[in-house]
C-alpha cells in the first residue's frame, strides 16, 4: 500500500506503549507534539468507547527525527505510553514467570467468535490466546493515528485535508448531505457519534445504548473524505500503483473492518451507466484539475486508479466488536468441551473512533502518494515541485497542450 512512506508499529494493548516509526517524510516540515496528541484524543473520543479510554490519556512522544520543530529526514519515532500497563506488569512481563498462575498471568483459553483468538492460536502454535489479541487488538491503531497525523501534517503545507464522518450506526443511517460542511472535522467532532445530522446522531446515541443494556455491540459505517487533492496522484499503469487499490487496502487493514466504497461504490452496479459517470466540462478557475471539472462526483475523486481534482470519497463498513458482555458460544481449547467465550473488557461501538484511524490510514496513502508524484528530500525541494506542475496544468488545458505539440511537428 506504501510506496515511498514505511510505517511500522509495535507494542502490544497492555504492554508498556505501541510505537509508530514513520520513514520518508521530507526534512523541513513543521512538526510538534501537539500535532499528534490532538489527532490522539480525537480518536479516543465517541459514545460506546468502553472503560479502557477512561484510563488511558494518549499524547504520544517524538523521540525521534524531529528537532527544534522541523523534521529532519531520518525515520520519525513516536511513542504512546499504555497507562493501564501498570496493573498488567506480571502478566505482560517480558521474563519468563516463576511460579504459573492462569489468573495471575491473566491466560485465556477460551477464544472469541470474531476475533483472531483462535486463527492466530492454530497459525502460531501457541496454547495462550493472549499472545494473539493483545497485538490484535485495536490499540495498535493509535500508533497509525500518531503517524497518520505527520501525513496530515505534510498534506496540509499543500492545502489537502482529510477528514470523516459516521453515516451509520447499527440501524440508524443518517441522510447524505450535500455540500458537506466546509469545517466537517468541527463538524463531526461537535457530535458524540461524530455524526453531523442531528437527528440520525441522537437515534445513535439511543441504539448503543440499547445494546449496551443487552451486553451487545453494535458496528456502523464511517465516510472518509480527502479534499483539495490535484489530479493525478496514482496511476493507471499497474496494478500496485491505482489509487483505489491502495486506499481501500488501507481502510480494510484497519481492525474489524468488512468493506469499501469509493464514490458510488456498490450503488453503481445497480445503475445504468449515464446515470453513474461524472460528466466533464471545462473550467479554467481549477488549477488542480488541469482546468476541468466533474459535474457530478460518483467516482469518488478517483477515474483510472488516479486521482481527478475531485473529494476523495471512501466509505467504510465496521462490523460489530466481538467482545461481548454477554458472551458467545465458544470451546475452551485446553479440553475441547463447549464454553462460552472470555470477556474482555471493549467498547460497545467504536465506530465514530474508526473514522479517525480511516482518516489516519487515507492520509498516509496520500501523503505516500504526494511523495511518489512529487519527491525532494526537503519540504522546499517538493513544494517547487508542486508549484511547478500545477503551473503547468494552469497553463495549458488538454486541447492547448495538444495544440502546441501540433505546432512543434510542423502540422499546427
Amino acid at each position: 500500500m506504501l510506496r515511498c512512506l514505511r510505517l511500522t508499529t509495535a507494542g502490544e494493548s497492555h504492554g508498556p506503549a505501541v510505537v509508530a516509526v514513520l520513514e520518508g517524510i521530507p526534512a523541513g516540515l513543521p512538526l510538534d507534539a501537539a500535532d499528534v496528541a490532538g489527532e490522539l484524543a480525537r480518536r479516543q473520543g465517541g459514545h460506546g468507547r468502553g472503560g479502557r479510554m477512561r484510563i488511558e490519556k494518549d499524547a504520544g512522544e517524538i523521540f525521534a527525527g524531529v528537532r527544534l520543530g522541523e523534521t529532519l529526514g531520518s525515520p520519525i519515532a513516536i511513542r504512546i505510553p499504555n497507562r493501564d500497563f501498570r496493573n498488567w506488569r506480571e502478566a505482560m512481563a517480558i521474563a519468563a514467570p516463576e511460579v504459573e498462575d492462569v489468573e495471575v498471568l491473566r491466560r485465556v483459553y477460551l477464544p472469541r467468535p470474531g476475533h483472531a483468538d483462535l486463527a492466530g492460536m492454530l497459525k502460531y502454535d501457541r496454547e495462550d490466546a493472549r499472545d494473539i489479541l493483545e497485538r490484535a487488538s485495536a490499540r495498535e491503531t493509535a500508533a497509525r493515528v500518531a503517524a497518520g497525523a505527520v501525513a496530515k501534517r505534510l498534506l496540509g503545507e499543500f492545502g489537502v485535508r482529510v477528514e470523516s464522518h459516521v453515516v451509520r450506526v447499527g440501524p440508524v443511517a443518517a441522510p447524505a448531505e450535500e455540500p458537506l460542511p466546509d469545517d466537517l472535522t468541527a463538524a463531526a467532532d461537535d457530535s458524540p457519534v461524530r455524526c453531523i445530522d442531528r437527528s440520525a446522531a441522537a437515534a445513535m446515541v439511543e441504539a448503543i445504548d440499547a445494546a449496551r443494556r443487552d451486553g451487545d455491540s453494535l458496528g456502523g459505517v464511517f465516510e472518509v473524505v480527502a479534499r483539495g487533492v490535484p489530479v493525478g496522484l496514482g496511476s493507471h499503469v499497474t496494478w500496485e500503483t491505482r489509487l483505489g487499490g491502495r486506499i481501500g487496502g488501507a481502510l480494510m487493514s484497519i481492525h474489524a473492518m468488512k468493506g469499501v466504497e469509493i464514490g458510488m461504490g456498490f450503488e453503481a452496479a445497480r445503475t445504468r451507466g449515464s446515470d453513474v459517470h461524472d460528466e466533464i466540462e471545462r473550467d479554467a478557475e481549477r488549477r488542480g484539475s488541469g482546468g476541468y471539472r466533474r459535474r457530478r462526483n460518483n467516482a469518488g475523486g478517483l477515474e483510472g486508479g488516479m486521482t481527478t481534482g475531485g473529494t476523495i470519497v471512501a466509505r467504510v463498513a465496521m462490523k460489530p466488536l466481538s467482545s461481548l458482555r454477554r458472551p458467545l458460544d465458544s470451546v475452551d481449547t485446553r479440553t475441547g468441551e463447549p464454553a462460552k467465550a472470555i470477556r474482555e473488557r471493549s467498547d460497545v461501538c467504536a465506530v465514530p473512533a474508526a473514522g479517525v484511524v480511516g482518516e489516519a490510514m487515507m492520509a498516509l496513502v496520500l501523503a505516500d502518494a504526494w511523495i511518489e508524484k512529487f519527491a525532494g528530500d526537503s519540504l522546499s525541494d517538493m513544494r517547487r515541485n508542486v508549484e511547478s506542475y500545477l503551473a503547468r496544468l494552469g497553463d495549458s488545458g488538454l486541447t492547448d497542450a495538444a495544440a502546441g505539440r501540433d505546432t512543434a511537428r510542423g502540422t499546427g
